[in-house]
């Protein structure tokens, strides 16, 4: 399923199988290292610099303008300090798939349930 992100950028939403392939665990990691891809290794953060710079590793370079990579940035900037941490990362990666969500959802209520 392709999914809207910013202005006219689409991606391919591969979340879901990916959450079917590897478990919520591996998934999890997996995250983990595309954010480590695009962080900036001194600040331990992902920075519109670092965004731009690793982008191209994920392929996204010249699919993206410099506005596209900032809304994307600052869509996912819970606490406005112009940068992502990997919890923000994670979030904004979750909330750009609609089928993620409603997994993430089911997962919450069984957990829940168990309580």
């Amino acid at each position: 399923m392709a999914h809207a992100l910013g202005h006219d950028v689409v991606f391919e939403d591969f979340f879901p199988s990916m959450v079917e392939k590897l478990g919520g665990e591996g998934f999890l990691k997996e995250l983990s290292n595309g954010f480590r891809v695009l962080m900036d290794e001194e600040k331990e953060v992902i920075t519109f610099e670092s965004l731009k710079k690793n982008s191209e590793l994920l392929g996204l370079k010249g699919n993206m303008s410099d506005d596209e990579l900032m809304c994307m940035l600052s869509e996912g900037d819970l606490d406005g300090d112009g940068c992502l941490n990997e919890m923000e990362f994670c979030v904004l990666m979750v909330r750009l798939s609609p089928d993620l969500m409603d997994i993430s959802r089911m997962w919450l209520e069984e957990t829940l349930a168990k309580l």
